[in-house]
């Protein structure tokens, strides 16, 4: 995907920025199959588009696509909430945010948003031919950050942020809350407590800290033995409380069980009380040194399953760890280690404890990326490429 220069919001619109195609198809379209579908049902058939699959053109919907006017089927309703808060390395998302899926993706050009649309969905939708004449674009705005809500057959949800929670709250298996996500003039810099691992570089590098007037906080806390609720509360309020225990050889003056039981206390501090509607996560990482009965508390205690997430290069397993979080798309993440696998990850970090331990935080780096829905982030480094 190329990187789409940004927009200046105080600039007159030029051509390249509205979009090529946002009028009503000017045309009937033969009946064609999946998606193709679409259109033809619509303007010919007369059919409702809330009464067909956006994603793939199924008259089978279980309910309604939380961004778009326009219906979801189950099977599609499933990858949707496991694909929408996935992130690649450039900081933009995986996947379309229409159908979930797609293999060539535009990118919106708006420096604030994030989010991606394949070739097939805005040819379907928008009109046949529209997404080359947006690939030919020098800047492109998407159909979330557009000033006019229709874009063809495409039609943006109102509040789409309150129906994309709804969407979550009522059919995610997960019992975990789903915040709103945060309009970007209203995003404010992530205050972050840190336990047992200082995560400055990783959150820096993605965006979230800086140096300046309004870089974001972050406290690091190596040893919270004597830390109370009183000085928790004077240093906060936080948004983001992270955690982490040792590598197997790290030296430390605790067994492994004492790093998740002093997190999930300070957990308790540090969340906001019932009812808050202000977007808080949370992760606690484990580097494969919690045994299983340890592992069986941490799941009691913070509500959920781990989710575990390997480390696989050259096609061969390095490393993996467990984690729980609220972090949306986490879970979506997940590889579920045979035995012998965990064994032989179990050994090397044996073999290898002499060495210079490495902390988890590389593997789950990524895993912050979808906090740019609720907080600002100041990189311009990270870029996509086509």
């Amino acid at each position: 995907m190329a990187a789409i220069p940004a927009l200046d919001p105080e600039a007159e619109p030029s051509m390249d920025v509205i979009l090529v195609g946002s009028s009503e198809l000017s045309s009937p379209v033969s009946p064609g199959e999946g998606r193709d579908l679409i259109a033809y049902e619509v303007k010919v058939n007369q059919r409702n588009i809330e009464d067909i699959c956006l994603c793939c053109g199924s008259l089978q919907v279980h309910t309604q696509h939380p961004l778009f006017e326009g219906g979801i089927c189950a099977p599609c309703k499933d990858k949707f909430l496991d694909a929408l808060f996935l992130y690649d390395d450039d900081g933009y998302q995986s996947y379309c945010s229409i159908c979930c899926s797609g293999e060539t993706l535009l990118i919106c050009g708006n420096p604030d948003c994030t989010r991606c649309y394949c070739f097939e969905c805005v040819d379907s939708l928008v009109g046949p031919g529209t997404s080359g004449k947006v690939h030919a674009m020098s800047n492109w705005v998407c159909f979330l950050c557009l000033p006019f809500s229709r874009s063809g057959l495409l039609q943006r949800r109102r509040k789409w942020r309150g129906q994309l929670k709804a969407f979550y709250d009522r059919e995610s298996e997960s019992p975990l809350e789903m915040f709103e996500t945060v309009p970007v003039w209203r995003r404010e810099p992530v205050r972050v407590l840190s336990l047992f691992e200082d995560i400055k570089k990783e959150l820096t590098s993605l965006g979230f800290l800086e140096s300046g007037s309004d870089p974001g906080q972050l406290k690091h806390l190596d040893d919270v033995t004597d830390t109370v609720r009183k000085d928790v509360e004077e240093w906060g309020p936080f948004d983001l409380l992270y955690g982490a225990t040792p590598p197997l050889g790290h030296t430390c003056d605790h067994p492994p069980s004492w790093y998740l039981f002093q997190f999930h206390r300070l957990l308790q501090y540090v969340r906001p009380g019932p009812g808050s509607p202000r977007p808080f996560f949370w992760m606690f990482v484990d580097n494969l040194v919690l045994n299983k009965e340890d592992q069986d508390v941490a799941s009691r205690f913070l509500e959920m399953e781990p989710t575990t997430i390997p480390d696989v290069r050259g096609g061969s397993l390095q490393n993996a760890v467990r984690v729980w979080s609220n972090i949306p798309a986490i879970r979506s993440r997940q590889r579920v280690l045979v035995s012998e696998e965990e064994l032989s990850l179990l050994t090397q970090n044996r073999q290898s404890s002499k060495l210079a331990a490495k902390w988890p935080t590389k593997l789950v780096k990524n895993c912050f990326l979808p906090l740019r829905e609720y907080f600002k982030y100041f990189s311009t480094e990270l870029t996509s490429s086509l």
